[in-house]
């Protein structure tokens, strides 16, 4: 069975995501750190489309946990394939940096930057194995052009920009493209306390994006349709940073 695995997949751009690659005919596996009802709702979105879906509870920074979930999973299921890897999982804890204790800088380096290896690692290696994958890491603007009080988030965004751009160069050969889609202002809960009206006028589209309009990338890059595109990282943020 082919399988495709999103990380932080319970709510907002993951929900989307996982939705979108069952239209495509993939099961999903869905990872979650916390909240398992959100779990449980994007399965049963997901299942609408005729796949299976698994739960998959651990923390992407915990890598015990990544080991003794996604890895013990993959070594005791080796007929099923994880095809499509989409790194969403992500954590922002935002505040000048002047004013930016340590906890703050790590906890957000680890989720972000240590998830993606924990998380990649494995799934790669057996990816290399089949000679085929997709990768795709969901970073952002910030990660980008950097923005104020988020220089934890910006750095750590901005190492899997560079991460996505060195794995690409290694793996081609592997059939395996590994590509990113860099989020501007979208509609989820990570944007909840931000005035929309405050920002509009800042955005060329005149509007924050939708979940499901990032997910539609995101399925594109993960399609054989892409399979000439790797190393990229495509912007969507209705032109705010081009």
């Amino acid at each position: 069975m082919k399988y495709a695995l999103v990380t932080g997949g319970s709510r907002g751009i993951g929900r989307a995501v996982c939705e979108k690659l069952a239209e495509m005919g993939y099961n999903i596996i869905i990872n979650y750190n916390s909240n398992e009802t959100a779990a449980k709702e994007t399965a049963a979105l997901a299942e609408q489309h005729g796949v299976s879906t698994l739960l998959m509870k651990f923390d992407v920074a915990n890598k015990e946990e990544v080991n003794s979930t996604l890895v013990e999973w993959m070594e005791s299921n080796p007929e099923n394939k994880i095809e499509i890897l989409v790194n969403n999982a992500g954590f922002r804890k935002d505040a000048l940096f002047m004013w930016m204790e340590e906890d703050l800088w790590q906890s957000v380096l680890d989720v972000n930057i240590a998830g993606f290896y924990n998380v990649t690692k494995p799934v790669f290696s057996k990816m290399l194995s089949n000679r085929y994958g997709r990768i795709v890491n969901v970073v952002s603007l910030s990660g980008i052009k950097g923005m104020p009080g988020q220089t934890n988030y910006s750095a750590a965004k901005a190492a899997v920009i560079g991460a996505t751009k060195a794995l690409a160069q290694e793996v081609g050969r592997a059939k395996i493209t590994v590509n990113a889609v860099a989020p501007g202002f979208i509609k989820t809960d990570m944007t909840e306390g931000i005035e929309e009206k405050q920002y509009r006028s800042l955005i060329p589209l005149r509007r924050f994006g939708t979940a499901e309009e990032v997910a539609d990338v995101v399925a594109f890059l993960s399609s054989e349709k892409a399979s000439y595109v790797t190393g990229e990282v495509i912007s969507i943020n209705g032109g705010l940073h081009t």
